[in-house]
């Protein structure tokens, strides 16, 4: 992660500074737009940098599940600094759009600038992507969908930059740069939900629930699955649930039954960290449970 983090910050900050300095030198804001939009996936990899050092610390006294839902904390931290700088971006184009001075129609360096970037966060976007994959990491995953959306981005910048010169219309770039906008606003809102599923203790897919079912029905002696609560932390499952056996069975019967159950759902779910399995005897009242759920008919 952290090597792939470095990568992502200079590939950021070379695109980002060439984007930022050809902009303001061919007088195009939809440029300016996009090497902003670039300015924030720096901050996003620097952010990347400290965050994966605090997820490789060992669990400890205080944190006895580890650090992994640092990830999440920052990813949160983000997505408020992504969606400040698409709303700064918007009333800046929206006002040149508007209310902006006479322009004029922005140099042929900033065509070119564009297609450089494209290219560079198209082989920003693969590598992160498969580090992401390698090592099961979900904040790198997600930066590199945030660098698949600046690929559109960049897109609409040159789509735009195109119109522009060939309608000799220079208001085309105010309006392509209050589109990019809403591309950030959309970004942040994007990775601000999706970083709620790991600090809400919630799962993307309730189907897993399901599977967990499934597989106490495929374990013989287990029955009456109930108060089964599924977490993620680090991109992995922690999953406990309660299950029932026959009342006469002996501890190292019920211990089997349990082993049994927790090979099933390995079998059935991927990226599972630990499983809790609490065995009762079979027929057990239970009270109105607070948290977990049991199966609906």
């Amino acid at each position: 992660m952290l090597r792939a983090s470095w990568v992502s910050t200079i590939g950021n900050t070379i695109l980002s500074l060439l984007k930022l300095v050809i902009g303001f030198i061919t007088g195009s804001l939809a440029v300016i737009s996009d090497g902003i939009d670039s300015a924030t996936d720096i901050v996003v990899s620097i952010v990347m940098i400290f965050t994966s050092r605090i997820v490789n610390r060992p669990p400890d006294r205080k944190y006895v599940y580890g650090y992994e839902k640092a990830e999440a904390i920052a990813s949160k931290i983000l997505s408020f600094v992504i969606f400040y700088a698409g709303v700064q971006m918007l009333i800046t184009s929206v006002k040149a759009t508007f209310w902006g001075a006479e322009r004029t129609v922005p140099d042929m360096m900033a065509i070119w600038v564009t297609i450089f970037s494209i290219g560079g966060k198209l082989v920003l976007s693969l590598y992160q992507f498969r580090a992401g994959k390698r090592i099961e990491s979900q904040m790198l995953i997600a930066n590199a969908k945030n660098m698949r959306n600046d690929i559109l981005i960049s897109c609409s910048v040159l789509v735009g930059l195109f119109f522009t010169f060939i309608l000799k219309a220079p208001i085309l770039d105010s309006i392509t740069g209050v589109i990019i906008s809403f591309f950030i606003l959309k970004t942040a809102i994007t990775i601000f939900l999706d970083s709620n599923t790991e600090l809400m203790d919630s799962v993307k897919d309730t189907a897993i629930y399901d599977t967990v079912f499934e597989a106490v029905d495929a374990t013989d002696g287990a029955k009456n699955p109930h108060r089964v609560r599924i977490r993620t932390t680090g991109g992995m499952y922690l999953i406990s649930l309660d299950i029932e056996a026959e009342g006469n069975c002996s501890l190292n019967q019920a211990h089997e039954i349990s082993n049994n159950v927790e090979q099933n759902i390995r079998q059935r779910i991927e990226n599972v960290y630990d499983i809790r399995i609490h065995v009762e005897p079979e027929g057990t009242v239970h009270s109105n449970e607070k948290f977990g759920i049991e199966r609906t008919v």
